[in-house]
């Protein structure tokens, strides 16, 4: 067995493979970047080397520095984890040159599979089914319209190379064709070193099925059954289930089979995952991901192993113990991917500090699968993935109520996180009742969108928290004019709270009475009482890496026990300066406190302007000083968090100013583009009427 094991990778599955190899008794050894210093996965690692700076070309994408490390550290294998270079067939065959076992295939097997298009002919060829498209060789923009023209749409634009969704365009009509491939070729050439794409039908209703597999080096192969992760945003995996629900046992047994003829055809060893597009009961071969998935926790709690201890074991020369009928499905399992980032924005990413953290890591049914803490910082080099519930049962019912408790019962405060849109998309009958397609997000974008104002109670019980808070601060040698109790002689104590959430303001007055709290709003008056039981969680203090948040550290979510007009609620508080994070089982509304005596100016200085939502790279930029552009119109691309982020403008008027040029790194918060709005506004196309409303960027 393995002695002493590096991790080339960072975060989630950096801590997964850590606690397996741990109750292994194997020495882990970590790496990383200067932005994760203070990580979790550094935190957890028997000892850790630092790689280089946080873009990940100088550090975890740096074959040469992960060598020197290994070397340095005496380490027995590395460990590429997923992402980075798991599917690097360069890496692969450095570490076999440099005498470090190499935790996945030989380098042949990742360099037969590394290319889409290549894949599928080979797959074709072997009588796996593939998808009508185009694979060649010929990548000239013209090549590529010609072919795509011959093709039919609607079609779908992939780079060869890489994998996990990133720079998939899906084209319509002919006339998104040119932007679609010029998008698709920066964003290969940019996350995998090569600009080469394919083109193939798009089925808009279709499944995404997966096969896993598992082969060791003595010939033996065995399926591990079937995973749905039709539930995807920007072809990325939200949402994961194993088995596959609603296959007839035929069509299953065809994928099992197809599954291992494609790692049969290539050699394959280690754990590996055949991809599928799944509809009416045909199945078409997409790629296989030469490492190990995300979402393959749902298959451990499916068949009751450990795929991370199979890898190590397989590496390190072990035959296969299992035979293939006693690999039997018990029960069903559902994955949930905890992502910093905003679904009511598009699901742009969110960076910055994780004012409070609590995973739900002793609920029954509920595996976590963590790769952050409170007070850890989420950077924005990197991909948003903060950890993942896997909720198991003995169906697919109870399977998605566990992971519905386990939603309920996570508390993330300092960052926006998509766990509250996971809980509600469970609890569609679109879901629940249902087998989802690809579709899923675009036909229940609507039942999923944000509530545009939150409930009047919620509002009370924020106010309400607010000023109990405040009362019940210690006392301490203050001003009177300090003084926030709102003590009147011969009145009752009335306090204004002003409160602002979705960029609306909320004023509120509060009532101290003798039995209870009296709160206003404009269109309702509540009565109640409040009481408050702490619930504090260990923090650490971190080190400040410099980037902006949301809000400073929370040191523990406060219980609300609220009784508002006779109705008893329950809810979760945590405070960080002027912000309150308040939480309904998985839902949570943010409030800052605004404070009267001082004025915001940011609204004033930038109204219109296009203001950076996180640090990234601007990739483009599609206008210059003096042009005049409609409301809604393309004005930068910026990357971050490993994604592509359209900024557009929020009204229509004329570029005034261009503060970035292409390849500039911008942080949050600052201007891209400053507009005037022109004397002639309703002459440019697309401008609202005078007094409308105008959309705002989408990133």
């Amino acid at each position: 067995m393995i002695g002493r094991l590096l991790i080339a990778n960072r975060g989630e599955i950096a801590c997964r493979v850590m606690r397996t190899a741990q109750r292994l008794g194997i020495h882990t050894i970590g790496v990383y970047s200067d932005a994760d210093a203070g990580a979790r996965h550094v935190r957890l690692a028997d000892e850790a080397w630092r790689l280089g700076p946080a873009p990940a070309l100088e550090s975890y994408l740096a074959i040469e520095r992960v060598l020197a490390a290994a070397r340095a550290s005496r380490a027995d294998a590395i460990h590429p984890g997923y992402g980075f270079l798991s599917e690097s067939a360069e890496f692969a065959a450095a570490c076999a040159q440099a005498g470090i076992l190499f935790v996945g295939p030989p380098a042949a097997a990742i360099a037969a599979l590394g290319s889409k298009s290549a894949a599928k002919d080979r797959m074709g060829a072997a009588g796996v089914p593939v998808l009508p498209g185009y694979h060649g060789a010929a990548q000239s923009p013209a090549e590529l319209e010609a072919a795509a023209l011959a093709l039919g749409f609607p079609l779908i634009v992939k780079p060869c190379g890489g994998g996990g969704g990133k720079g998939m365009q899906v084209v319509a009509h002919a006339a998104e064709l040119p932007a679609a491939l010029a998008a698709a070729r920066r964003i290969a050439a940019s996350a995998f070193g090569d600009p080469a794409l394919l083109i193939e039908r798009y089925l808009p209703a279709s499944r995404h099925v997966e096969v896993q597999v598992l082969c060791d080096q003595h010939g033996n192969a065995l399926h591990l059954h079937t995973r749905d992760c039709s539930v995807q945003r920007r072809h990325q995996k939200l949402i994961e289930e194993a088995p596959a629900p609603d296959i007839a046992d035929a069509v299953r047994e065809r994928l099992h089979q197809a599954g291992l003829a494609v790692a049969r055809a290539v050699g394959y060893v280690n754990a590996g995952t055949v991809e599928f597009l799944y509809a009416d009961g045909e199945f078409w071969f997409m790629e296989m991901n030469t490492r190990l998935q995300v979402e393959h926790g749902v298959t451990e709690q499916t068949l009751g192993i450990d795929l991370v201890e199979w890898q190590l074991r397989i590496a390190a020369g072990e035959p296969l113990p299992f035979v293939q009928d006693a690999l039997v499905p018990r029960g069903h399992a559902l994955e949930a991917r905890i992502c910093a980032e905003d679904p009511a924005s598009d699901f742009a990413p969110s960076a910055g500090r994780l004012a409070y953290l609590r995973w739900p890591e002793r609920l029954p049914g509920v595996r976590v699968d963590a790769g952050f803490d409170s007070g850890d910082w989420v950077s924005s080099h990197y991909d948003s993935l903060l950890g993942k519930l896997i909720g198991t049962g003995e169906n697919r019912p109870a399977a998605i109520a566990a992971l519905e408790r386990g939603l309920a019962a996570l508390r993330i405060a300092g960052v926006t996180s998509n766990a509250g849109w996971l809980a509600a998309a469970l609890a569609l009958p679109a879901f629940s009742r249902a087998t989802p397609t690809t579709r899923f997000l675009t036909e229940q974008r609507e039942s999923l969108a944000a509530p545009p104002a939150p409930p009047t109670a919620l509002l009370a019980i924020a106010a309400l928290a607010a000023v109990a808070a405040d009362a019940g601060a210690p006392a301490g040698p203050v001003s009177p004019w300090d003084s926030r109790d709102a003590f009147r002689i011969n009145l009752p104590a009335v306090q204004a709270v002003a409160l602002r959430s979705g960029g609306a303001t909320h004023a509120l007055e509060v009532v101290r009475e003798t039995a209870a709290w009296r709160v206003r709003t404009r269109a309702v008056e509540y009565v109640g009482t409040i009481a408050r039981v702490d619930d504090r969680a260990d923090r650490a203090d971190r080190a400040d890496h410099g980037e902006g948040g949301e809000g400073g550290d929370c040191d523990g979510v406060v219980v609300i026990d609220a009784v508002i007009d006779g109705v008893r609620r329950r809810l979760d508080l945590c405070r960080s300066g002027n912000r309150l994070s308040l939480w309904w089982g998985a839902e949570r509304l943010d409030f800052d406190l605004v404070d009267p005596r001082h004025v915001d100016i940011r609204a004033s200085v930038h109204g219109g302007d296009l203001v950076a939502r996180l640090p990234g790279t601007v990739v483009s930029v599609a206008v210059a000083e003096g042009d005049r552009v409609a409301a809604g119109a393309t004005l930068v691309v910026i990357e971050a968090m490993k994604m592509e982020h359209t900024m557009r403008a929020p009204r229509a008027g004329v570029v005034t100013r261009v503060h970035f040029a292409r390849g500039d790194r911008v942080a949050e918060g600052a201007v891209l583009i400053e507009l005037a709005e022109p004397a002639d506004c309703a002459d440019v196309p697309g401008a609202p009427a005078p007094g409308g409303d105008a959309p705002g960027a989408d990133a």
